[in-house]
């Protein structure tokens, strides 16, 4: 009778390998965000409220959202167009721009902020044209805009470059030999396959741009109720020793991110299986 040998992993056993993944993890992400929760727990629930709900946290809350989610969104369909085009086209200087899509991976935020403030001020190069329009960036919510903008670009871009890469040109060639419009074939035959790393791109641009700080803290202005985001408002309170406050605001913007990622994450794990409506 032959023995089956047993297939060997090249990594130790999974009690290891998943002992070891849990201390990482638990060193390195759940032990500081527990502690945030237990900072914040010395706090009553009427003091509690009364941080979260002060005016100016809740502006700068509305201010770090809705500035990251709609970054988010312009990347997704401009970082979308940009994939294509470097996977799909070969033309002169196409790897010097593809190498360009990672300078905000390697660039300090700080010196992107202080770049961006140069260019987007009324006295820049392109604030001043934009100011002849009658349009305002530097010191505004446009400017905090463009900052999140331009450091979210590489994750939704370099997520759909492999998935562009392994789609068979066959499909949409026999679409289009079928008598399907453009816009059909894109809607039908290539956004379905394009959607889950789509989302988990703009997903990962939006997760960066609610915890972003150094690119937006010079453009912004730091002017509250306009242009503070959260970020700001907690190192504020860390320099003013109100380290309760300042987790409070802290564990407030972690459960609003959780929150909207787990429902973007389940509208990805839907689209993969097919089960949203086209």
């Amino acid at each position: 009778m032959t023995r089956v040998r047993k297939k060997r992993s090249v990594l130790p056993g999974f009690g290891l390998s998943m002992g070891f993944t849990l201390l990482y993890l638990s060193l390195i992400v759940l032990v500081p965000l527990s502690a945030a929760f237990l900072k914040t727990s010395a706090l009553s629930w009427d003091q509690f409220w009364k941080i979260i709900l002060n005016p100016r946290v809740i502006a700068s809350y509305k201010l770090s959202f809705y500035t990251s989610f709609a970054a988010a969104l312009i990347n997704a369909v401009f970082g979308l167009l940009i994939a294509w085009v470097l996977v799909r086209y070969r033309f002169p200087g196409r790897r010097i721009i593809d190498g360009m899509i990672d300078i905000p991976f390697a660039l300090p935020t700080a010196v992107a902020g202080i770049a961006l403030t140069t260019i987007y001020a009324e006295k820049g190069w392109m604030g001043g044209l934009l100011k002849e329009l009658g349009i305002k960036v530097a010191f505004t919510p446009l400017g905090i805009m463009v900052a999140l903008t331009f450091i979210g670009l590489p994750f939704v871009v370099r997520t759909l470059q492999p998935v562009i890469e392994e789609m068979e040109k066959d499909v949409e060639e026999a679409a289009a030999s079928l008598g399907a419009y453009r816009w059909t074939t894109f809607r039908r035959v290539i956004l379905p396959e394009l959607l889950p790393p789509l989302l988990t791109g703009f997903a990962l641009a939006f997760a960066r741009g609610i915890g972003e700080y150094g690119s937006v803290v010079f453009i912004s202005g730091n002017m509250p109720m306009k242009t503070e985001i959260a970020p700001l408002l907690i190192m504020t309170k860390l320099e003013q020793f109100d380290y309760t406050g300042a987790t409070a605001i802290a564990v407030v913007m972690l459960l609003i991110s959780f929150l909207l990622l787990l429902a973007i994450n389940f509208i990805q794990w839907k689209s993969s299986r097919g089960l949203l409506p086209r």
